[in-house]
């Protein structure tokens, strides 16, 4: 049986992964702390938390709140900053048999451009993911990837200077994201992921305030993925780079869905804070199912959607 699927055939260096499950962004640390729990170098790749130039503490607390079939975030991509992400994790990186890739976000085009530079041929660092929902910070705090002429230019930026795989993750929170899909990959995108978090906000009635420190954060789980198939769905059908669909997947017949509507690979996000291995069932789910229905290749799934 073979799961094997490659997310980046238009670059040099191409992403070849040994099985279709990533973890996403965010929601697996640097990857290295899921060890103790499971044997991560069966997944086909880690999505490290997002990185930005310099270290960031976050937002106020409280950063998390559950919600019916899903949660709250509002974490602020706290994080330790790239030149410690460069010497302290990458090392640790080279020593797996899987690539991983780092997301990286920032509050300007250069900011952007300025960490694929110095990602650029570090030693366990196998591409990058372009993280565009981040406020725009020069031109008034809008996300980049509302807007198809920003997510054009940072893609644009951060292919110039690396010469590593560039994915980039698009938010949801738009009007048309199949529009914004085709900008990116004009503008150079080895591949596209989505969705990102929906924009979202929870209130406790007794103090009438929200939830979340932040006030508002960002919507996963379960709940959300009908709304992240139909636009891994449109997205698909838009562009002829592979995309990589996420969005409440938690198990291995959620992501044969995303596959059958176009996905060439999944993120595995939520599911992580409430099994720690579930990346690995859903691995051994696809595994099961393609035995089951006698199928060689996991990548004669993509794209089968009949209507």
């Amino acid at each position: 049986m073979n799961l094997k699927v490659q997310i980046a055939p238009n670059n040099e260096k191409g992403l070849l992964l040994q099985n279709p499950v990533m973890t996403a962004s965010g929601t697996f640390g640097y990857g290295i702390e899921y060890r103790e729990f499971f044997d991560i170098e069966r997944l086909g790749a880690i999505v490290c938390k997002a990185t930005t130039l310099a270290p960031r503490a976050g937002n106020r607390e409280p950063r998390i709140a559950e919600t019916a079939c899903g949660m709250l975030n509002s974490i602020g991509l706290q994080n330790e900053g790239v030149k410690s992400l460069i010497t302290e994790k990458a090392p640790q990186w080279t020593k797996l048999k899987i690539p991983v890739i780092v997301n990286i976000a920032g509050e300007s085009v250069a900011d952007y451009a300025e960490l694929a530079r110095l990602l650029d041929g570090v030693p366990g660092v196998a591409g990058l993911e372009v993280n565009i929902s981040c406020p725009n910070v020069a031109e008034g705090g809008a996300a980049f990837g509302a807007d198809c002429t920003a997510s054009a230019a940072v893609t644009a930026a951060v292919k110039k200077t690396t010469s590593l795989p560039v994915i980039v993750k698009l938010t949801p929170n738009v009007t048309d994201i199949a529009a914004v899909a085709k900008a990116v990959e004009e503008a150079g995108a080895d591949a596209i992921s989505l969705i990102n978090t929906l924009k979202a906000i929870s209130i406790d009635i007794n103090r009438r305030k929200p939830l979340l420190g932040n006030v508002t954060g960002g919507l996963s789980g379960p709940a959300i993925k009908p709304v992240a198939l139909y636009m891994v769905y449109e997205v698909a059908r838009a562009v002829k780079i592979p995309v990589i669909g996420l969005g409440g997947i938690m198990t291995g017949a959620d992501v044969l869905e995303f596959l059958i509507v176009g996905a060439k690979a999944v993120e595995v996000g939520t599911a992580n804070f409430v099994d720690p291995t579930a990346t690995l069932r859903i691995v051994r789910e696809i595994e099961d199912f393609c035995r089951g229905k006698g199928l060689q290749n996991v990548t004669d799934l993509i794209g089968t959607l009949k209507v």
